[in-house]
Parts: structure tokens; C-alpha cells; sequence
């Protein structure tokens, strides 16, 4: 179906041809019937010897329909997107299904395109594969439900799993090389209704690139955190959901931190970055090893710095207390939808309030938001309707940028992400209320120009850099 902007593809009309097939011929596939292909084409592209080519690569009849040129380059980038680097993207060719092959052009594919997660999902009539691409997920692939068990059981080969066991969940890893570098990735198999649902999760190994300052700070923000992590002992909680970058916050500090005098000891599940000098350890469940008998041992390491994949309990809760008490910096994650939030996380985990006044240095928050294409944002008049219900906003907003989509993004009308975040360094006066078990700080926190995050998501709306639908769900978070 032609629109007047592009041409509709389903994902089986995709995955007729390749992402290099379709850049190189500027084709775009139309339908499959009776042993013929008829492919759109750019009108402009000569098509002198492009039909018989077609069939000598194809082994079938072809059929042509010239198209315009816009609709074409309009469609591709739609539907065979392209890697980072801008160049074409080696998807995945369904024919290699029943080969090693397969498996090793997606995780590629994923890689190429900067996804974070892999999704192979079976239901009761079809599979597909998603890719998570800039917090979203995105369909690539159908596939027949028969060659399904096979291409799980490639996965669960390759980390190490049983492939006889089908009714429990497993956890493992896969340890990539390809001659365009190494990288891991955590796997988890899910039983389901219709059979077992895989999650391959690509995990970025070396964290040298990472900058703090390129993370989304503000100057102010960044003042304020340095400030925290300069304490010699004490801890550093930065909160927020599964995927809004606390990890790569956390290796941002160690790498500032990560010095020739200090010993850096790390317990995570999983391990998401390597960085040389720092002594990091495998949470393993199975043998006992968990965050919490990882952390007893740290303590006769004679550590300076511990980071703690994540706060989980009460018991890691109070051990990790107990070490900020003893002299020790530690850094650490709380699932939490606000910085101060954290404060009545770890009460409810059952670390003393007067204990927690005395030890934590400064309090995180941070989301990922979706920035617009600069290429084709589109500003317009803003309604005031657009806001949640009940949010005053601090300064009236006359226009606001929305996502139209051009070549650049993909026709998403995003490109890239970044961070926003809520500093609250702690005190004497927050000690007192966090003693006090006093929970309701948003006056103080306006008194000491301290921005939340709803702050911080409304200033990237004013700036035009992203747009309401992204900063929505920030704006009726409560103080």
C-alpha cells in the first residue's frame, strides 16, 4: 500500500530481501505470487538489465514498478534501517535460518544498530524478533513456527544452558567474537504459553569512552555530584528503572575514581562494562554467591571504593551501611522514581534512619528521554491541554518541537537519547529530617535551587530538544 509519503511494508513483505539488496537496487518489495516478485523501483534508476539481474539473484520472475525516487528513499529508510556509522546493515537473511549463520548476522545486526536487547518471541501462530533500538522496541523478523526450537536451541548451546530443560527459566551468557571486535551478552530463557521466549541482552564491554561530562549533567549538577564522590567515605545511591542508565553513571564516576592508590572492588548482575584496574565480581545466585555475602567478603579485601550492582534487599541494604560506616565509599543503585525517594526505600528495607543520616553523601535520580531529530522537528503552537491534569507548569509555554520523521532518523523523529537527572547532595538540615523521618522536602529543594527531574524534563521541552510525549510521564511524578 503506497501512502503519499511511503510505501506500507509488512514484515514478511520485508524480509523478502535484504537490507543490502534493497539499498543497492533501490527496490522495495511489492508482493510474492506464483513463482514471480514484483519489486517498486526508483523511477530514476536505470532499468536496462536491472530485471534480468534481479532474476538471476532471485531465481524467479520479476516484475517492476517505477516509483518516484522520494517514496522509495522514504520507504528504505522506514523499513531497512542502517547501522550507526551509516552504513548498510547486514540483516539477517531468514534463509540462513537452520544454520549457525543466522544467529550470528542478528546479534550483528543488533550491534550494527545500537540495540540493547534482542527479543525471540514464540506465539501460537507465528515468531518474531524485536530489537530494542533508543528505548523502544522495534519488529524485524517473522519466522516459521517450526524452525523456532531450533534457533532457541542454537541461543542456550552457545551459553552454556540445557537444552532438555524447557519448563524453567534459565540464565547464561555468551562470550562474541567477531573480527569486528568482542563483546557479552546475558541471555534469559522464558517458559511461556506457546514455548520459550529468549531476551539476548548486548552488553557494551569497555568503558573507556565514558565521559561524566557527556552524560547530560548540568554544570551545576555535576558540581554538586563530584562534590559527593570527593567524600572519602559514605555512599552514593543513584535511582531510577531497569534501562535509565544508572550503570553507566556508576563506571562514569569509578573512572574518575579509578586511581593507582585506591582499591575498587564491584559485585553486578551481570557485568556490563570492563575497566582496567578495578577488581569487579559475577553475582551467582546458585552457589550462594549473592550481593550480600559478596559484599562480607569485600570488607577483608581491604577496599577504598565499592560499587554495588544493586541495593535488593535489607540485608545488602545494611551491609552496605555498614561499610560506608567503616571508612569505605560505596556507590550503589535503588529502584526508586525519585532521588529523596531513596531515603524511604532503604527505612522500608530496614536500615535505621539515624545510621542512613550519617552515611549517605548525596542522592540520584535519572531518566533516559529521546531527543528530537534536528533535521525535522516541526514547532508548533502549544496547548495547554497536552499537560497532565493538576501540573503547574513554571513558566507558561506559547510553541513546543514535534516528531515528523526524515532520512536521518529513520522516520522515527528521534535520534539519540540523553539523560536527565535530580541531585540532592545530603546536608546537615536533610540529616535532620531524614532522622526525623521528614519525607516532604520540595520547599527546601527550591530554596537551594536544587532541580527535580520534572525540572530538568520541562527545561529539554522549553529547549525544544525533545518533546511533550517524551517528558510526559516525568511531569506527574509527585514531589
Amino acid at each position: 500500500m503506497i501512502t503519499e509519503e511511503y510505501i506500507q511494508l509488512s514484515i514478511e513483505q520485508q524480509q523478502l530481501i535484504t537490507t543490502e539488496q534493497a539499498w543497492h537496487y533501490r527496490i522495495v518489495p511489492k508482493s510474492e505470487a506464483n513463482g514471480q516478485l514484483e519489486f517498486y523501483v526508483d523511477g530514476t534508476k536505470s532499468a536496462n538489465g536491472l530485471q534480468d539481474e534481479l532474476e538471476i539473484l532471485f531465481g524467479k520472475a520479476i516484475a517492476l514498478e517505477n516509483t518516484d525516487t522520494e517514496t522509495i528513499q522514504q520507504t528504505l529508510s522506514r523499513y531497512y534501517r542502517r547501522g550507526q556509522q551509516g552504513k548498510v546493515s547486514q540483516k539477517a537473511d531468514l534463509s540462513a535460518q537452520k544454520t549457525d549463520d543466522f544467529l550470528e548476522k542478528l546479534i550483528l545486526e543488533a550491534r550494527e544498530l545500537g540495540s540493547s536487547d534482542i527479543h525471540i518471541e514464540v506465539y501460537e501462530e507465528k515468531c518474531r524478533v524485536r530489537m530494542r533500538i533508543d528505548g523502544h522496541l522495534i519488529e524485524r523478523y517473522t519466522m516459521n513456527k517450526y524452525d523456532y526450537p531450533a534457533l532457541v536451541n542454537k541461543v542456550k548451546i552457545k551459553a552454556n544452558l540445557d537444552i532438555a530443560e524447557k519448563r524453567l527459566p534459565q540464565d547464561g551468557r555468551i562470550f562474541f567474537e567477531h573480527t569486528s571486535g568482542k563483546f557479552d551478552i546475558r541471555v534469559s530463557v522464558l517458559p511461556t504459553l506457546h514455548g520459550e521466549k529468549v531476551v539476548m541482552r548486548l552488553l557494551n564491554n569497555d568503558a573507556t569512552d565514558i565521559n561524566i561530562k557527556e552524560l547530560g549533567f548540568s554544570k551545576e549538577e555535576l558540581e554538586r555530584y563530584r562534590e559527593g564522590i570527593k567524600k572519602p567515605h559514605g555512599i552514593i545511591l543513584v535511582s531510577g528503572p531497569t534501562g535509565s542508565g544508572k550503570t553507566t553513571t556508576l563506571y562514569a564516576t569509578m573512572k574518575i575514581l579509578n586511581k593507582e592508590k585506591t582499591n575498587i572492588l564491584t559485585v553486578e548482575d551481570p557485568i556490563e562494562y570492563t575497566l582496567e584496574g578495578i577488581n569487579q565480581v559475577q553475582v551467582k545466585d546458585s552457589i550462594g554467591l549473592t550481593f550480600a555475602s559478596a559484599l562480607r567478603s569485600f570488607l577483608r579485601q581491604d577496599p577504598d571504593i565499592i560499587m554495588l550492582g544493586e541495593i535488593r534487599d535489607g540485608e545488602t541494604a545494611n551491609m552496605a551501611i555498614r561499610a560506608a560506616l567503616t571508612g569505605h565509599l560505596v556507590l550503589s543503585t535503588v529502584h526508586t522514581n525519585s532521588a529523596w525517594g531513596t531515603v524511604s526505600r532503604l527505612a522500608d528495607m530496614g536500615v535505621p534512619p539515624y545510621l542512613l543520616a550519617s552515611t549517605l553523601n548525596t542522592t540520584c535520580a535519572q531518566r533516559l528521554l529521546r531527543l528530537l531529530c534536528n533535521e525535522c522537528k516541526e514547532e508548533q503552537p502549544f496547548d495547554a491541554n497536552l499537560f497532565p491534569k493538576g501540573f503547574q507548569p513554571p513558566q507558561p509555554l506559547k510553541t513546543h518541537f514535534v516528531s515528523k520523521g526524515c532520512d536521518h532518523c529513520y522516520y522515527t523523529g528521534y535520534r539519540g537519547r540523553s539523560a536527565v537527572y535530580e541531585i540532592i547532595p545530603i546536608d546537615y538540615q536533610l540529616a535532620e529530617n531524614i532522622k526525623n523521618s521528614i519525607f516532604s522536602i520540595s520547599d527546601y529543594l527550591k530554596e537551594k535551587g536544587i532541580e527535580t527531574l520534572k525540572d530538568n524534563a520541562f527545561d529539554l521541552l522549553v529547549q525544544g530538544k525533545t518533546s511533550i510525549d517524551e517528558v510526559y510521564p516525568l511531569l506527574v511524578i509527585g514531589d
